[in-house]
């Protein structure tokens, strides 16, 4: 069980990359971005591709990066260059990905099974295989939360926390909001196609369907972390997604060793990020109904 424990936080470190990037879209910008289940596959294809062609899988994670930002550009300038409604420039972007990731593996998955990764330097020293992604995962993490705290504290980072909260106040102040939520998509998906990166050497391959149903990883890791270690300030609002993802990942480990079959498994995440979403109506049904029945025997 130990074990399983391990493998579970190193996975969940991983993809609280992606968490990070997903909350960027949909917290601060106030945007369901779909872009997202094409750029960490996007994120994936780059960095094997380039790791079973023989470069650094430095090299290779800084390009997935990179191909990320594109990624969030082409979404973003669908959205406010073109007027698409953001749900569906996601969308479109999500469609064109496909065939671009497959042009770039060459196939539907590719294998870098036994090729040097960004986590061989610390298995080199004789760490395990869940212990260096625990360390890559978790130095990287703490580092990207600690620079988006930095820079969401800027004059331009507070500018883009406020496009997502109020756009015509942010308009009234001169700025231009269709560069602030460009420059946020683009933050999202380098994010998450770094995640899909690190996912794929972790795994040691690609695959074209790996994307699939990853925004609601994503959301089931924030909601997780936004109920489980609140909301008090903004750098405890992004640590809570790390130790959402993780808490995630646990509880997916958990049940399937309880003997879930893995089929229903998109099932329990969607049915797990639906209550959670619609927790906060149940709250206020709930206390609308308290106060009506405390009302009612006030009278009696």
């Amino acid at each position: 069980m130990g074990q399983i424990l391990l493998g579970a936080v190193a996975l969940g470190l991983l993809w609280s990359i992606m968490t990070i990037g997903v909350y960027i879209t949909y917290r601060i910008l106030d945007i369901a971005d779909l872009t997202v289940e094409g750029s960490i596959t996007l994120g994936a294809a780059v960095s094997t591709a380039m790791i079973h062609a023989g470069q650094s899988p430095f090299l290779a994670s800084a390009a997935a990066l990179l191909c990320g930002l594109g990624a969030g550009f082409v979404s973003g300038l669908l959205h406010t260059k073109l007027r698409i409604p953001a749900l569906l420039s996601g969308i479109l972007t999500m469609i064109a990905l496909w065939s671009v990731n497959l042009r770039v593996m060459g196939s539907a998955n590719i294998s870098i099974l036994r090729l040097p990764t960004i986590f061989t330097p610390i298995q080199a020293l004789g760490a395990s295989k869940y212990a260096a992604w625990v360390c890559v995962g978790g130095l990287l993490a703490i580092a990207i939360v600690s620079i988006l705290y930095w820079f969401f504290g800027t004059e331009l980072g507070s500018a883009v926390r406020a496009t997502g909260n109020n756009p015509t106040m942010v308009r009234a102040q001169g700025i231009h909001t269709d560069n602030m939520i460009l420059l946020g998509l683009m933050i999202s998906n380098a994010l998450v196609a770094l995640s899909g990166s690190l996912i794929a050497q972790s795994q040691a391959f690609a695959d074209i369907q790996m994307g699939t149903g990853s925004i609601v990883i994503g959301l089931a890791s924030l909601i997780v972390g936004e109920v489980l270690f609140g909301r008090r300030n903004f750098y405890l609002r992004l640590l809570s997604l790390i130790f959402g993802a993780i808490t995630y990942r646990i509880i997916i480990a958990t049940v399937m060793e309880l003997g879930m079959n893995p089929n229903d498994l998109k099932l329990f995440t969607a049915v797990t990020v639906a209550l959670a979403l619609s927790m906060p109506h149940f709250r206020d049904y709930l206390q609308t109904l308290r106060k009506s029945l405390t009302g009612g025997l006030s009278k009696c």
